[in-house]
């Protein structure tokens, strides 16, 4: 397999097919500058991990440590202040450094025309290459790019498990500065998830099965009286245990359970889900948790307008609705096809339903999609053009957006994310996720768990914390990772600080 042809077989994959181009350019570049004696290291294991990769001895006739960028488009002028950017950052750090930008696609004349003429008032040494470059490079080293071609999975999952850990923080710092960019551009959007709600002492999933397998059983059996909730919910719990059904498919048998017919069936398990799920809520917790004040106080306009463009939630709760409405922020909570926002409103669109504790605010809510069973799940999933898919990929395309409270394992959203990736060129999308902490995943207080050395397990949940953030970044997310969930507040606020 020659370099076109590996070329070739990944333009077509999207971001995925990107990162593999990239992998296949940094492994020529690596082999070439190994060939001279020379070192490349990648990007996060740098000392500066906001470039691809970093020569410190330079390359080629060069000695000057060099900084490397590679890039899938070219545009003159935002790579003129991608430069100009890093120059400045760079001042501080080198007394004399290189720039070196490769670029996946062709770049005509013109463009290089203009780069000569803005290199020219530089005194940093600045190169720029496209595929001609390495091409010539891959020429070099013909049998070492065969065996590339052939192995480039393998030595991409290589990278991405080898990757420097121990400056994740740092790395979480960097990357909150890029959402303060996008945050203060206004094209912005937030996703919500069930981590938002159990900040607030809402059930969880499993929670609510639970109390509704209670509330089913106790009616089917007629022995309310007989039987004490407590000892019903024990019994349904170990059931769960010993079978362990899908969340989908209990939430299915459970709607099937109670049903009698027709409307009267849903509407009485509507009733008995919004009954259940603010029932259920732990006093324990503010119902205006830090981290939904945190949202909400992102939400508020300021001078310029308002910075969040809309909110997509996948909760059933009014949770932030309250909120919202307690800092007099105009909004428009949408679970329906024909609902539009006015120019003024914020939306929040409920994408797998609402059900709102007084539902005498609202109208038509019969007519929301409530996805908490199997059927609901599957008839969103299949329908590519159901309005709640749009509005989340209109989102993933048109805004950057922070997922917060989702664990990102749901295949619909995962599905969508994967779409909107093939218009981008890099990861413009950051999910919080907690990170799994050494002492708890080895040990239950004095207990140990695993039967390892602890460098041995340090070094594994570093590969999967890795591992995770590859994977994500193919769907074009960014990985914000925390160990305590008062993380989350905190980091939102400072971001909605930076506009003021």
């Amino acid at each position: 397999m020659d370099f076109k042809d590996v070329l070739k077989k990944f333009d077509k994959e999207g971001m995925r097919g990107r990162y593999m181009t990239e992998s296949f350019m940094l492994n020529l570049l690596k082999l070439h500058l190994e060939s001279q004696g020379k070192e490349l290291i990648l990007g996060d294991n740098s000392k500066q991990p906001m470039f691809t990769a970093y020569a410190p001895a330079g390359f080629d006739n060069s000695n000057l440590p060099t900084y490397i960028e590679i890039t899938s488009t070219i545009s003159f002028s935002k790579l003129m202040w991608r430069i100009d950017r890093l120059i400045a950052i760079l001042d501080k750090l080198d007394n004399k450094f290189a720039l070196l930008f490769i670029s996946t696609k062709p770049l005509d004349e013109k463009f290089l025309a203009d780069f000569r003429n803005y290199k020219a008032g530089h005194e940093v040494n600045i190169y720029i290459w496209g595929p001609e470059h390495l091409e010539k490079v891959a020429f070099q080293h013909s049998e070492g790019v065969k065996k590339l071609g052939e192995n480039l999975f393998s030595l991409r999952l290589e990278s991405a498990i080898k990757k420097e850990q121990t400056n994740w923080k740092d790395s979480r710092s960097r990357l909150v500065d890029d959402v303060k960019d996008a945050y203060k551009s206004g094209q912005f959007s937030l996703f919500l998830g069930a981590g938002v709600s159990s900040s607030a002492g809402l059930p969880d999933w499993d929670t609510l099965l639970n109390s509704l397998f209670v509330s089913m059983l106790t009616s089917e059996l007629n022995e309310s009286n007989k039987n004490e909730s407590n000892e019903i919910s024990s019994i349904v719990k170990r059931l769960r245990e010993v079978d362990g059904p899908s969340a989908l498919m209990s939430a299915r048998y459970i709607r099937k359970g109670m049903s009698i017919s027709g409307v009267a069936e849903q509407t009485r398990f509507v009733n008995t889900v919004t009954e259940q799920l603010y029932k259920l809520r732990d006093k324990r917790y503010c119902i205006d948790s830090p981290l939904i004040k945190s949202i909400a106080a992102m939400c508020m306009p300021g001078r310029t307008g308002a910075k969040v463009k809309s909110v997509v939630t996948y909760n059933f709760d009014d949770l932030i609705e309250r909120e919202l409405s307690k800092r007099e922020i105009t909004h428009k909570s949408i679970f329906e096809e024909i609902d539009l926002p006015s120019p003024e409103e914020l939306p929040l669109y409920h994408v797998h339903g609402y059900l709102p504790e007084d539902k005498a605010q609202y109208r038509n809510l019969d007519k929301s999609t409530l996805v908490f069973s199997e059927e609901g799940y599957h008839k969103i999933y299949n329908d590519s053009y159901h309005w709640s898919n749009l509005v989340q990929l209109n989102n993933l395309k048109e805004s950057t957006c922070v997922m917060i409270g989702l664990s990102m394992t749901d295949p619909n959203l995962r599905r969508l994310l994967e779409i909107a990736s093939r218009s981008i060129e890099k990861p413009k999308h950051y999910a919080f996720l907690k990170r799994v902490s050494l002492d708890k995943f080895a040990k239950d207080g004095s207990k140990k768990l695993v039967n390892a050395p602890q460098a041995t397990i340090s070094t594994f949940l570093n590969r999967h914390h890795s591992l995770n953030e590859e994977v994500l970044k193919e769907l074009g997310v960014n990985i914000l990772w925390y160990e305590d969930y008062d993380d989350i507040p905190k980091i939102i606020t400072e971001i909605t600080k930076s506009i003021q």
